[in-house]
Formats: C-alpha cells, sequence, structure tokens
C-alpha cells in the first residue's frame, strides 16, 4: 500500500492544526492528532445533504442556497448538479487554505466546480452570513464541527443552540429547508429544531456511495409557512 503524503497544514480558527494528505488518488484531511475530518473515498452522505434539501425545495425557481463549509466540495457539487441554471450557491469557509487546496492540491477531485458562476464562495463565519439574513436563502445546507453533537466545542452553539436555530430560521424563506449533516445522531437536537418553528426529518445515511462506511445523520427542517 502506498503511503500518505503530506501536502499542507492550516490552522482553524479555535486553534486546530489541519493537515492535507495524499495516498495515490485518495485525499485526506485531518486533525493534529491523526483524526479523519474528511476523504475523498466516502462522500455518499455530504452528497445526501444536497439532495435531501432540493428535493424539499420543490422546484423553487432561482434558489438562493447557502452552504456551511466547503471541505472536498462533496455538497457543493451535489448542490451543483441538481440546482438550476439560475440558482446562487454561496458557500461559506472559515478557513481560507481550504479554499487554495481545493485548486492547488485537489483540483482531481474539484475539478472546475468552483468556476461555475452560480457559485461564490465567502471567506469567513456562516453563522454571521446566518444572522445578517432575514428571509434571505431557500435553502442552508451545514456541514461544520461534525454536527450537533459537538455542541461543546467553543461556537457551535452559535450554529446548532437555540439562538442559533432561531437565527436560521429567520434567515430563511417561509418554506425554506436547513439541512444538517452530522457524525451521529442527536435527538435533543430534533427537539430544538421542532421548538424553533421547523418541521422536522432525520435520515440515517451511510458514508459511501456504495452504502458502506459508517452511519451518520441528515436532517431536514422545513421553515412552515407557503
Amino acid at each position: 500500500m502506498l503511503p500518505w503524503i503530506h501536502l499542507a497544514t492550516a490552522t482553524a480558527p479555535q486553534g486546530d492544526t489541519l493537515r492535507l494528505l495524499r495516498r495515490g488518488e485518495e485525499f485526506s484531511i485531518r486533525l493534529g492528532d491523526g483524526n479523519e475530518l474528511m476523504s475523498s473515498r466516502l462522500s455518499g452522505s455530504e452528497e445526501a445533504l444536497a439532495s435531501f434539501a432540493f428535493e424539499r425545495l420543490a422546484g423553487r425557481p432561482a434558489p438562493h442556497v447557502l452552504i456551511g463549509g466547503l471541505g472536498m466540495g462533496f455538497t457543493l457539487r451535489a448542490a451543483q448538479a441538481i440546482a438550476p441554471p439560475d440558482a446562487r450557491l454561496i458557500v461559506s469557509e472559515i478557513v481560507p487554505e481550504l479554499v487554495d487546496w481545493a485548486s492547488r492540491h485537489m483540483g482531481a477531485v474539484f475539478g472546475d466546480c468552483l468556476s461555475d458562476p452560480r457559485v461564490e464562495i465567502r471567506l469567513g463565519d456562516v453563522g454571521q452570513e446566518i444572522r445578517a439574513a432575514s428571509d434571505a436563502y431557500d435553502a442552508i445546507l451545514l456541514d461544520v464541527d461534525n454536527g450537533p453533537d459537538g455542541l461543546t466545542r467553543e461556537g457551535n452553539d452559535a450554529l446548532y443552540g437555540k439562538a442559533g436555530l432561531r437565527a436560521a430560521h429567520r434567515a430563511l424563506t417561509p418554506g425554506g429547508v436547513l439541512a444538517v449533516w452530522s457524525a451521529a445522531p442527536d435527538r435533543k437536537f430534533s427537539e430544538r429544531l421542532s421548538l424553533s418553528g421547523f418541521e422536522v426529518d432525520a435520515k440515517t445515511i451511510r458514508a459511501g456511495r456504495t452504502k458502506r462506511g459508517a452511519r451518520h445523520t441528515i436532517w431536514t427542517a422545513i421553515r412552515a409557512g407557503a
């Protein structure tokens, strides 16, 4: 088996060290302690995050979609494959190096998806994007900090706590979709979504496209209204 080759290092805002590794055609982003955050081998659940959200949009014209986290671009590319030509796909990424890695090191993974005129990359905190918006997005797709089970991580409450969910509710248009990816199920998060005015559906999805790998959870929560 080929060895892993270290390509680049970045520091996340909370101080975590991120490392980009490559082995043959496979890429891996890991924390400094070695724990894998994402792999180019496993993209099924991230792609489902986009497909579930667009299913709920029911053919809305010119949907305005906010994607929290670029990662390896799996959610973005799945959204591009489904979204109509007049869609707007805004990707909010807090680690600038991840955007650089997409073109500098992972061109084989990203292809030309970042040159799509529907796509806008915004460097910064997706929580701030949400809090600054009102009736602005038809869908918000969040794949941040391993999901709501990470509430103890500093700053995570701004997305997945009560205040964060109220902000997401305000940021969505009536009938808009909040889709959330998580590495693990979280009953209390489902309850918080309901208490925040969402109609909630949670599904368990395999990490891999071939229905193999770890089981992840995806919530699709609908803001009530016509």
